[in-house]
């Protein structure tokens, strides 16, 4: 290797292990961050008690798979048809949370704490207390908790308004019970309306692609000045574990949803009384759109603050109290932060042209079925059912049938197999065409006798055979 080879490789060499020290000079430096702000961060394990199953441990489906069967007799032998009558297990929960005052209030997830008959808070330096439950609210999915101590190290709270996209931020939580784990990544996404999912579509979720897993809910999200800008509520992911993308409720959403709950106990939400969906482009062209935006109201709710304000089926709602809605998630988070009973003025598309309507919002009813005039958890199904929609029953070919939005995972229907999006067509051979159907054959199903459900999954029907307890 000649001279000159050999200096233009060495050259190259050291510029690229400068430019390697460079950049890592310019990467942020956590540790300081982790271990002051840390002192702050609790572990919560909640305890609580529930029924067994009655159906037999080796088949929750409840109905008979001879293949299934055959499958766990070659390993464990006969089993009994039926498992015993059900009896109390202890159930346990595992997340994070952080104190926000000195005198021991502490915030964290909901699903963390919900219904637990027992919640143990540890501190940093191996300290343990009983928490008592101040309050809760499922749909911001925050929870409000006080331990029986004094002058405790308390997080410094951010404006999680301010956070910008590309911006560095870390975790500390404890996946996998690990506690005080510290994980950090970049702010991805603003004001995000996680899919599919109705119960928290009144929170605009922060995305990162900071590592979250089981057990971070409820923890802190610290932006470089050591101050909380989220709480870390939950991953979408196929496989139950981190996949580069996770989620945080803006601390801005959670103080003001914890202030209520220490002052009246509830959480008020603006309430429009509008189901809606999203405008896609062959829905644009149909609609009169030059661009597929905005909320599509597919269901005027009778009653309600829309009906009254003169709302209607195909309207576009595309401006909402002076903020643009560009997707139908948009609205729901816009509505929601407006105290109740405010006057406020809104834009539609109504047959191609714009209409300036005002409205007075309501309250967010706590009956989810007074929101989507859906049917609530009637009979021991433990199902919460809407309408189909107009362009579902045309891509279907459906004439009639209601889609399952939320099923207890408890009750008779989650154990035979049904999903949230399956649609019901027949009920004991009665179709199935509204929600009053739905209500009315439930309210007729005998426990302890057989009946048969008509179900319809990404346009596949099939039967499942259920009974109810007795």
């Amino acid at each position: 290797m000649n001279t000159y080879l050999t200096n233009t490789i060495l050259f190259l060499i050291i510029n690229l292990l400068l430019s390697i020290g460079l950049l890592a000079d310019d990467l942020p430096d956590f540790t300081a961050l982790a271990e002051d702000a840390s002192k702050s961060v609790v572990n919560i394990r909640s305890t609580k008690k529930v029924k067994s199953s009655r159906y037999n441990q080796f088949n929750p489906r409840g109905f008979s798979d001879p293949q299934y069967d055959e499958f766990f007799k070659r390993f464990f032998g006969e089993r009994p048809r039926r498992s015993p009558a059900p009896n109390e297990r202890n159930v346990n929960s595992a997340g994070s949370g952080f104190i926000i005052s000195e005198d021991g209030y502490i915030l964290t997830n909901s699903h963390v704490v919900i219904g637990a008959d027992e919640i143990k808070v540890s501190l940093s330096d191996r300290r343990e207390y009983v928490a008592e439950l101040i309050g809760l609210d499922e749909r911001a999915d925050v929870a409000l908790l006080k331990i029986d101590a004094k002058r405790l190290p308390k997080v410094k709270l951010g404006k999680s308004e301010n956070l910008k996209v590309g911006e560095w931020v870390m975790a500390i939580g404890s996946p996998f019970q690990l506690n005080f784990s510290v994980t950090a990544g970049i702010v991805s996404a603003k004001g995000r309306s996680i899919p599919s999912n109705s119960e928290t579509s009144y929170v605009p979720f922060i995305q990162t692609d900071v590592a979250i897993n089981p057990g971070n809910s409820g923890g802190p999200l610290f932006n470089l000045a050591g101050e909380v800008v989220g709480i870390n509520s939950m991953i979408y992911s196929g496989s139950g574990g981190y996949m580069g993308v996770s989620f945080s409720i803006p601390i801005d959403y959670a103080v003001d949803i914890s202030d209520q709950l220490m002052d009246t106990g509830k959480v008020a939400r603006g309430w429009l009384g509008v189901s809606i969906q999203e405008v896609t482009s062959d829905l644009a062209e149909g609609l009169g759109l030059v661009t597929p935006k905005g909320a599509l109201i597919s269901q005027v709710i009778p009653d309600s603050p829309a009906e009254k304000s003169g709302y209607k089926e195909r309207d576009v709602i595309i401006e909402f109290n002076k903020k643009a809605i560009v997707y139908s998630g948009d609205l729901p988070q816009t509505v929601g932060a407006i105290k109740p009973n405010t006057k406020v003025s809104s834009t539609i598309y109504r047959d191609g042209k714009k209409k300036v309507i005002n409205v007075t919002v309501g309250e967010l009813p706590t009956d989810q079925s007074n929101i989507l005039g859906s049917a609530s958890q009637l009979s021991p199904l433990g199902l919460i059912v809407e309408p189909l929609s107009a362009d579902e029953k045309e891509t279907l070919r459906l004439k009639g049938g209601v889609k399952v939005i939320k099923i207890d995972t408890e009750l008779i229907a989650a154990q035979a197999g049904i999903r949230i999006g399956d649609i019901i067509a027949k009920i004991s051979n009665r179709p199935i065409n509204s929600i009053q159907d739905f209500t009315e054959v439930s309210k007729d199903l005998i426990p302890g006798k057989n009946f048969t459900m008509r179900i319809i999954r990404n346009g596949n029907p099939f039967f499942l055979s259920l009974k109810l307890p007795k």
